[in-house]
């Protein structure tokens, strides 16, 4: 049976693909139409739209969040203690999705606070995972 944390680590990892797939497909139209030579891009985009540095950085975020909480789920899903993790799964993906659409819609301080206030619930969700894993080890 399909576990809620399987599906989440599934879905962050599709996200994280997803952001890739998109800011590839449109450096590849940059390239295309003669924009942006083919060696051109930098890995933040800096010399792109602010669009396509906020989209570099929303799939940077997801990367380096990958290791921490998908290693979490991931735990939790090879050692059978998926009880820990499921019932928050669904609310941390759904925060990780929300903070990159922010994160892709604005730089503003209201739009930086929002971003912040979805990780900072990933990491309190991190926290206790990594406390509850711990703890019934």
């Amino acid at each position: 049976m399909t576990s809620t944390s399987s599906i989440a680590l599934t879905g962050f990892i599709a996200w994280a693909l997803f952001l890739l797939v998109l800011m590839e497909v449109i450096r590849s139209q940059l390239v295309l139409r003669g924009k942006v030579p083919a060696n051109g891009f930098t890995p933040d985009n800096s010399n792109l739209s602010p669009f396509m540095q906020r989209l570099a950085r929303a799939h940077a975020n997801c990367v380096e969040g990958l290791p921490i909480f998908g290693g979490l789920l991931l735990v939790a899903i090879v050692t059978d203690r998926t009880l820990i993790t499921d019932p928050l799964a669904y609310l941390f993906l759904g925060t990780r999705v929300f903070q990159s659409l922010v994160h892709l819609a604005s730089l503003s301080a209201v739009a930086v606070t929002i971003r912040f206030t979805a990780f900072a619930v990933q990491m309190a969700i991190g926290v206790y995972w990594a406390f509850m894993l711990l703890a019934s080890a």
